[in-house]
């Protein structure tokens, strides 16, 4: 059986052997956490990066949308323009088929007037004979 200075420096002599484990396990634990803070600052990082980007793709996106939608704009107003010219020349060509539906009136009944007062000379002049 051990005497009770062996038993002493046994049990001091595993004391050490814990307290360094406690310090090696303290420095793991400091250095996990200077882990921890260096993946946090780069995935906070990252964070930033990606907010970034996508701030540029919105505006873009926001600038791509507002150029077309100018050019939408632009379009309509041709079309307005084109059907605005397309009613000018409706207009004008159904004054000028009115004009023509008149005239040929006109001359139809003339035409037709010459034609019965001819006849009616003809019938005269068959009739004197």
């Amino acid at each position: 059986m051990p005497t009770l200075e062996e038993r002493v420096a046994y049990l001091e002599g595993k004391v050490e052997e814990h307290s360094r484990g406690f310090g090696e396990l303290r420095d793991l634990v400091i250095h996990l956490d200077h882990k921890v803070d260096r993946f946090r600052e780069e995935l906070a990082n990252r964070i930033d990066a990606l907010d970034q980007k996508i701030d540029r793709f919105r505006e873009e996106l926001s600038s791509r949308i507002d150029n077309t939608n100018a050019r939408i704009d632009n379009t309509n107003a041709r079309i307005d323009n084109t059907n605005a010219h397309i009613d000018n020349l409706e207009a004008r060509l159904s004054a000028r088929i009115d004009a023509l539906d008149e005239k040929f009136s006109r001359s139809f009944l003339w035409t037709i007037g010459i034609q019965i007062t001819v006849l009616l000379a003809v019938i005269g002049a068959l009739l004197t004979k």
